[in-house]
């Protein structure tokens, strides 16, 4: 039985256990009834002004939303207001859950037993598309993956934004794909297994994963009869149309629409090393989008390049930034226009500056576009998105400056072309204008949406509410003319509606055409033909000008749904150039290069700076220490040694940050920077234990180091620190040795390894396109002083102990810290393990690499320290007491003896 199934059948199980059948009233057999539809969703089921929930449901509810849990007899409820649920779904949605709305469709006044109730959407995680349900910086996207052999097929589609994705991967890459598109859900086959921890699917019956199903139900949504001019082909992407058959399975049994109605117009096809390939690791490790570190308070500035990068002034920008950072081009083709956007901008940076500020009033077309094709828009989504349209003609002035202004015009006219050209905007914003009152309402059912003058009908109808008490004092007027009674009043009340009253003395004045309604003590009540006429239009006036509202807005959306796939790619344009304004400004504040692209695997970088530690200084008011970076396949690889708080990591993830950001097409942090052909990047910092997993700390760095050996190649940007530090020295030193050879000799990728086995050094003498290189540091007056310098050559220590210092370890700990660590250069120096008596032990590298008597010997030519100037460092004469100092003397000179 599928998962889906077994909830049902255990959501019946539970309802029947606790509500025996013939206790149930007809209003819980009709939830139960519905219930039964949607058995793993939350069911919002509407009573009155407020949507209640029961069973399992209820006690799920109470405890996310943190909202009281009640009980009615043995029955479990709680319950949201109906005006306020749109905050409690986005809780719910956040929490991962998926939510049925059941609303009233049937009339309470006729209704003989419940009234009758309907599911009239579904919101999941990934098919959520109204604007108060998510994030407008990030995009929302429902996956399915279909395995077909050793490759697995791959659809999302992100609906707010009608687009949809088709993929086909390596099974090994998986974990890639799903840290490149995050996606909010995510669907495999019901039988499929499934490894990936940090994803949790819902699984679908196997049926529904099918190829031809796909392209067919895909072929509807697009209304088209083939799949040839998006670049699909039926046969080659099977494995992708399969997972596609699921994925619009999917949005239609939540959307409760047909394919042509869920608003997809935009289809995409990946091919293979279309991007820039970095796997979830290498994208945590080089925080792209996410910290590793927690925030330190509520005001704790973020250390993402995400948000040191993120300048754009549009949510639609916004999402194009976090798309690029995923998604850098392995081709030189994007980021090239884009760099000369970038020029052409900072030539005119005063309509950098009016661009920029006009963009910071235009609205989110691109998913108001999205919630029009849904027919879910909001009145007031309209008017921002008419007031966007009514600037047109300014952003079309500032375009044609820039063309003006541009040294090469033709990448600039290829974007600017559409939006100045398009009929779309101006036509939309005459509609909008004529149809939307300039502040309508939140909600069509409030009324106060359409524009007076829009439609006749509705003008008449607002008339009537507008101006009855002007009608009620001309109908008095002129009835006092007519009977003479001077005392007749129009008035009105809630039991009898509107009637004349004249006095009991001045009933005999009243004309026979006066039916009487009423009668009193002291008068008598009339109605006329003409009050009846009126009473009937004032008092159906309001629901009849709400309904027509309704069926007006309803008609504008239909009238809009042709703009829709005009207002996408309006929406994409303008992305782009918020994008490219948003890199155009930083490169302009912070002194940010241009970089070049060269056709072989190469990385030339002058005086490159990591762009978010260099502004989390600058706001120190520190100056960040600048460092080349020069890796090609003659100098293929940099061993990078050097005290600890050296700058080894900086250094490292700022060369692959400088990569990455030439690859999205912004300009670069460093003096110059010259990117050849990179088609991967890994990383391999830092490690911890997987506690869910069962993986230690050793294990993870293993199997991060196992997944680098076994994918990068020639192209590939890798960077490993620290490699066999979770393990003993020894068996680290030597798996350390062996990674950096298979590096060197096999994968032959452009490598930065940074190490504190100093005896790895020794291999640039075997390998020619190894070189050392280390971060400097020095001593002054007993403190250490990092200097953060990438210098020739290899360090001569780690300054460990020193650093441990710093760190506030107690000064008792570093004393013993000292001496042992004399103790152990001693030993190694006298008794080294390598190169023991009578062993026969090889030493890590092979016979033509440097000898262990070689290593021993450099070592007892570089120790100069004794156990006497050990002792003396560790003295503090201040804060010694007699007796201390006594002890310590008799040490010294027992010391004095020894040597």
């Amino acid at each position: 039985m599928s998962l889906p199934g077994v909830i049902a059948d255990m959501s019946k199980k539970s309802a029947a256990a606790e509500t025996p059948e013939p206790t149930l009233t007809p209003m819980m057999r009709q939830y139960l009834a519905i219930k039964e539809s949607v058995p793993d969703t939350l069911l919002f089921y509407r009573l009155g002004d407020f949507y209640e929930l029961f069973h399992g449901d209820a006690e799920k509810a109470a405890r996310i939303l943190d909202i009281t849990l009640t009980k009615r007899g043995q029955t479990p409820m709680a319950g949201v207001p109906f005006h306020a649920a749109d905050q409690y779904i986005a809780r719910l949605i956040k929490a991962g859950e998926s939510v049925a709305i059941c609303e009233q469709i049937g009339d309470p006044a006729t209704s003989k037993g419940p009234v009758e109730r309907a599911i009239s959407r579904i919101v999941t995680p990934g098919t959520v598309s109204d604007a108060t349900l998510m994030d407008e910086r990030r995009e929302n996207h429902l996956m399915a993956l279909y395995p077909s052999g050793a490759r697995w097929g791959a659809a999302w589609v992100s609906l707010a934004a009608g687009r949809i994705t088709l993929a086909e991967i390596p099974a090994d890459q998986i974990s890639t794909l799903l840290g490149r598109v995050e996606p909010s859900e995510l669907l495999i086959p019901e039988t499929q297994p499934w490894l990936e921890s940090n994803q949790r699917p819902l699984r679908r019956a196997d049926w529904l994963f099918d190829a031809d199903s796909g392209s067919r139900t895909l072929c509807r949504a697009l209304n088209v009869n083939a799949l040839n001019a998006f670049g699909i082909d039926p046969i080659e992407d099977q494995p992708a149309l399969a997972a596609t058959s699921a994925l619009l399975d999917y949005i239609q049994a939540t959307q409760l629409r047909k394919p042509e109605m869920l608003g997809i117009s935009l289809v995409q096809v990946e091919r293979p090393n279309q991007y820039l390939r970095m796997d979830a690791i290498t994208r945590r490790n080089l925080e792209l989008t996410e910290s590793l570190r927690l925030a330190s308070g509520p005001n704790a500035e973020p250390t993402t390049l995400f948000h040191i990068l993120d300048q754009t002034m549009t949510s639609m920008g916004t999402r194009a930034l976090r798309h690029a950072l995923h998604h850098p081009s392995a081709d030189d083709t994007i980021p090239a226009k884009r760099h000369q956007l970038i020029d052409t901008l900072l030539g005119r940076t005063d309509l950098l500056e009016q661009l920029r500020s006009l963009f910071k009033s235009f609205c989110d077309i691109e998913r108001i576009a999205g919630r029009i094709a849904l027919q879910s828009v909001r009145p007031r989504e309209l008017a921002a998105l008419r007031d966007t349209l009514t600037q047109w003609p300014v952003l079309a002035a500032l375009l044609e400056q820039l063309e003006k202004a541009a040294l090469d015009q033709t990448v600039l006219q290829q974007l600017t072309t559409k939006l100045i050209q398009s009929a779309a905007p101006a036509q939309l914003s005459q509609l909008l204008t004529r149809a939307l009152h300039i502040e309508p309402a939140l909600n069509v059912r409030d009324g106060g949406v359409i524009a007076d003058g829009y439609d006749p009908d509705l003008d008449e109808l607002r008339q009537i509410q507008t101006h009855c008490g002007d009608f009620l004092l001309d109908l008095e007027t002129r009835e006092r003319a007519a009977t003479g009674i001077t005392t007749l009043k129009v008035e009105y009340n809630r039991v009898h509606g509107f009637y004349i009253e004249v006095s009991q003395a001045q009933s005999a004045k009243v004309p026979e055409h006066y039916r009487r309604r009423q009668t009193l003590k002291n008068a008598e009540r009339y109605i006329t033909p003409e009050l009846k006429a009126f009473e009937d239009k004032a008092l159906s006036a309001q629901d009849r000008a709400l309904a027509r509202e309704k069926q007006l807005f309803d008609a504008l959306l239909q009238q809009l749904q042709a703009h829709v796939i005009a207002l996408k790619s309006v929406a994409s344009d303008i992305a782009e150039l918020d994008l490219v304004a948003s890199f155009a400004q930083s490169a302009h504040e912070r002194g940010w290069c241009k970089p070049s692209f060269s056709p072989i695997p190469e990385i030339d970088i002058c005086d490159g700076r990591h762009p978010v530690v260099e502004q989390a200084l600058r706001k120190d008011g520190k100056p960040f220490v600048e460092n080349d970076t020069r890796l090609h396949p003659d100098r293929q690889c940099l061993l990078i040694t050097g005290p600890n708080m050296g700058g080894k990591s900086t250094f490292m993830r700022q060369t692959a940050l400088i990569v990455l950001l030439a690859r999205i097409g912004s300009y670069v942090p460093a003096r110059s920077a010259r990117i050849g052909r990179i088609n991967a990047l890994f990383t391999r910092i830092g490690a911890s234990d997987d506690l869910a997993s069962g993986r230690s700390t050793f294990m993870v760095e293993m199997t991060e180091t196992a997944a680098i050996l076994n994918q990068a190649d020639a192209n590939s940007l890798v960077l490993m620190d620290e490699i066999g530090r979770g393990t003993s020295t020894f068996d680290g030193l030597a798996l350390a040795s062996a990674v950096l050879k298979q590096v060197l000799r096999q994968n032959k990728s452009l490598t930065l390894f940074a190490t504190h086995y100093f005896e790895l050094t020794r291999l640039s003498e075997k390998f020619k396109p190894l070189e050392n290189v280390h971060l400097n540091a020095v001593e002054h007056h007993d403190r250490i002083v990092f200097l953060h310098r990438v210098q020739p050559g290899p360090a001569n220590q780690s300054y460990g102990i020193e650093v441990a210092s710093l760190a506030g370890i107690p000064a008792s700990v570093v004393r013993d810290a000292r001496r042992t660590l004399l103790e152990l250069e001693s030993q190694s120096i006298q008794h080294s393990p390598m190169q023991a008596e009578g062993s026969n032990q090889t030493d890590f590298f092979d016979s033509n690499d440097a000898s262990a008597t070689d290593l021993i010997a450099e070592a007892a030519t570089t120790q100069q320290r004794t156990p006497v100037d050990a002792l003396l460092d560790d003295l503090d004469p201040d804060s010694l007491t007699p007796r201390q100092a006594l002890d310590a003397l008799y040490q010294l000179k027992n010391l004095s003896r020894q040597s």
